[in-house]
């Protein structure tokens, strides 16, 4: 997937943008902190309220079940209502379901309101990532790096908050989440312009249409098996490391950091200089080659962080690319399209927390990692196979700062 250059005089900066995207991405910024805010607690959660690491886990399962299945009908939400409404109620939905399992006292319904959470989150990534696309101002691509910039932010934050929090009690962090939720609201609310419906209605079963077209089902389902290998990673790796609260906050704090910076750097220059699908696997790859060797040096807490670290960097260019690839890879909408893509994969997140932890208790500390590297493995060979259907992408066209609000609140029709 190489596109041609596009000159640079004619292309915007990055960082130039209408101050809806900015507002939208400041939301984001809060709402993946959340993600990192609760990795952790799984530990304390788990050793305080009595539960399995299995058991545990199923807080990322529900989230991610729901998130993924929610992903179907934000794009049929947010033709309907607007994308400003949709992503406000997204942030609305987070505040209380996470002040909800803050108050909670069995793991079982901490389980069931991070499916609550999950609802909400899915209503707003989905839209917030569509809106930034249409409102940016420049490339797609350009719009996608901001988008992951937005996000890697985020949980390299989030981690840091979450294991100073969670130093104090297991349920400061949900907390957390809902006092900084509300500040989201607040900034969404007076800084994004009013976002009425579009013209053009989406179908609640446009997403799964869209599976059809085999470039898009090829960049899902690789994502579906990188995902397991990734919530493995989040999801698991707290009980081998058995450290507090605040040193794993650290620890993912490290990768958060690398994701966040090759997002931004590193993708883009390998992106210019191999090409977008050499790229992809060569991360991936990558990255299963981390996992194996977490699976062989399990015992050794130096070696753990060490990957956990390093899986940043290869998850940083990777999900800079990937999202970018799936805006070209079929001829549709670009939110059913991403909304297509986020049903899949989030599937793979959904099944690996629950999955590690099993194997975890049952077969030993090093079959999680096993399982993940098999996955990510698999996701490569998809990816390789299927990369024939993403090679007749085209240059995505710049857009102006001007045009980027004009379509943003429904003018430029």
């Amino acid at each position: 997937m190489t596109t041609p250059a596009v000159p640079a005089e004619s292309t915007p900066s990055m960082w130039k943008q209408p101050r809806a995207v900015w507002a939208v991405a400041f939301a984001c910024v809060i709402a993946f902190m959340g993600i990192g805010l609760v990795d952790p607690i799984l530990k304390p959660i788990a050793d305080e309220l009595g539960a399995t690491p299995s058991e545990t886990s199923l807080l990322f399962t529900s989230y991610m079940a729901i998130m993924g299945v929610a992903m179907l009908v934000a794009g049929f939400i947010s033709s309907r209502i607007g994308a400003k409404r949709t992503l406000i109620t997204g942030l609305a939905l987070i505040i209380v379901f996470s002040a909800l399992a803050g108050a909670s006292d069995s793991i079982g319904a901490i389980v069931g309101f991070r499916a609550g959470w999950g609802l909400g989150n899915a209503l707003f990534v989905a839209t917030a990532l569509s809106t930034i696309v249409v409102a940016s101002a420049g490339s797609v691509g350009q719009a996608v790096i901001f988008f992951e910039a937005a996000l890697g932010l985020g949980i390299a934050v989030g981690p840091i908050v979450g294991g100073q929090l969670g130093s104090i009690s297991w349920r400061a962090p949900f907390f957390g989440v809902a006092v900084l939720m509300v500040i989201a609201v607040v900034v969404t609310s007076f800084l994004l312009p009013p976002t009425p419906p579009s013209g053009q209605k989406t179908s609640l079963a446009a997403p799964l249409k869209a599976l059809r077209h085999p470039g898009l089902l090829t960049v899902a389902l690789t994502a579906l098996f990188y995902n397991m290998g990734f919530f493995t990673l989040l999801a698991f790796t707290p009980f081998p490391l058995d450290m507090t609260a605040s040193q794993v906050g650290w620890v993912f704090f490290g990768w958060g950091v690398l994701l966040a910076v090759t997002s931004v750097k590193t993708a883009p220059w390998l992106q210019r200089r191999f090409g977008t699908i050499p790229s992809i696997i060569g991360a991936l790859t990558l990255f299963g080659l981390d996992l194996a060797m977490m699976a062989l040096l399990v015992d050794s807490k130096a070696a753990l962080v060490v990957g956990v670290v390093l899986a940043g960097a290869f998850l940083g260019v990777n999900n800079t690319l990937i999202t970018e690839a799936v805006m070209g890879s079929a001829p549709v909408e670009r939110p059913v399209a991403s909304s297509a893509y986020s049903f899949v994969r989030f599937s793979g997140g959904a099944v690996a927390p629950w999955a590690a932890g099993r194997l975890g208790e049952e077969v030993g500390l090093s079959a999680p990692y096993w399982m993940a590297t098999v996955a990510v493995f698999v996701g490569v060979a998809i990816f390789v196979y299927g990369s024939r259907f993403l090679r007749g992408e085209q240059t995505p066209a710049a857009h102006s700062p001007a045009e980027g609000e004009a379509v943003l609140v429904g003018d430029a029709d």
